[in-house]
């Protein structure tokens, strides 16, 4: 029998946003981690927003919430999250807003964003969801890998000039001479670099090539520190884009984890086959399971590391943080950040990361349970 094509004109609506979600619906799990993960963050928020004054803000854990779900459904600004909040009842039950709660201006809400900077909650967050015994069960604490991605920064070649270029009394280029905004510039001929050349949009991004025979981007260098057992991010930083920012980093996360009688490992590509870079974790305890860079020069990794089974097996299971960065680049959207400046950026960095294991955690909870 055909149905019915008629408007409802039903004035009032009965059914509850909790019944209207499927009992199996990955969010269900991710939700339940999520709020226990926040509530561990509760004190964070009231030191945070202590010193404020005026009207109330909008609840951190309802912008966490929000900002999380910008990150799992690859959303490209502020403004598409309010108007995805506006008439989607699946985020506005994630989010915690009620069916006739009004949603939030997309100003509002990037000011209300940028007070969290003042506080490392990305990194607590991160912290606060793998800190919960369900959680804890499934992560190693003996095995880890480390790796470096270029996240490219919100600023085009066209903006690294001079630093001592002629700048008006506001402190900006003067306008082009023709062309409009966007003029054309040739580049040919001329020598640039971080040295004397900035970028007048993000002066925290410098330009930096990963390989050779590769452009040159303005960017910065994430990192992340993965347990090798089921692959989760345990650790994030996010640096200037260096030669040397991959191994600081590494020994920087891995510290914290080393100080303990018995001996980790740590796997890392090529980059970190440094003599230095070696010696610090052997120092500290920590096996050096790094790929050999053996390309016209010495490796530091010898017999020692390589005759063991396990250094074999490192080489396979370190490779798994590719998965992470494509997650974080291509559904987070950080492979150009939509920030300035390194503080930005970094937080949003950490924050996509922990977005990155909520989705793979209800499958990981349901095959250990």
């Amino acid at each position: 029998m055909r149905g019915s094509d008629r408007r409802s004109g039903a004035l009032f609506s009965y059914v509850d946003l909790e019944a209207r979600v499927r009992s199996d619906h990955p969010l269900r799990t991710i939700r339940q981690l999520t709020d226990e993960a926040l509530a561990a963050l509760s004190g964070s928020f009231s030191t945070l927003y202590a010193a404020r004054m005026g009207r109330s803000s909008i609840p951190p854990e309802m912008l966490l919430r929000a900002m999380l779900l910008q990150a799992f459904y690859s959303i490209r600004s502020e403004r598409q999250l309010m108007e995805r909040l506006e008439f989607d009842l699946l985020f506005r039950w994630f989010v915690g807003l009620g069916i006739d709660d009004p949603t939030w201006d997309h100003s509002s809400f990037t000011r209300n964003r940028d007070r969290l900077l003042a506080g490392e909650i990305a990194a607590q967050l991160l912290a606060a969801v793998l800190a919960q015994p369900r959680v804890k069960r499934l992560l190693s604490s003996d095995h880890f890998s480390v790796d470096g991605t270029l996240i490219e920064a919100w600023a085009s070649l066209k903006s690294f000039k001079p630093k001592d270029q002629d700048r008006d009394s506001r402190g900006e280029d003067p306008p082009p001479s023709a062309g409009g905004r966007n003029a054309e510039v040739d580049f040919r001929g001329q020598t640039r670099s971080n040295e004397i050349h900035a970028s007048t949009t993000d002066r925290e991004a410098r330009l930096y090539r990963k390989g050779p025979r590769m452009e040159a981007r303005l960017c910065f260098i994430g990192h992340t520190l993965m347990e090798n057992r089921s692959g989760l991010i345990v650790d994030t930083r996010l640096t200037s884009a260096d030669g040397h920012a991959e191994r600081i980093s590494a020994l920087s996360m891995i510290e914290p984890r080393a100080d303990r009688p018995r001996a980790i490992s740590l796997r890392g590509d090529k980059a970190y086959d440094a003599e230095d870079f070696v010696n610090e974790l052997r120092s500290m305890n920590v096996r050096a399971h790094v790929a050999r860079n053996t390309n016209g020069r010495r490796s530091s990794i010898d017999e020692r590391t390589t005759r063991h089974a396990g250094y074999g097996r490192s080489q396979k299971i370190r490779k798994r943080s590719e998965e992470g960065f494509g997650w974080i680049k291509t559904v987070g959207g950080l492979r150009k950040t939509r920030f300035i400046g390194r503080d930005k950026v970094g937080w949003a960095f950490a924050l996509t990361a922990e977005a990155y294991n909520l989705v793979r955690l209800p499958k990981l909870l349901a095959a250990a349970a």
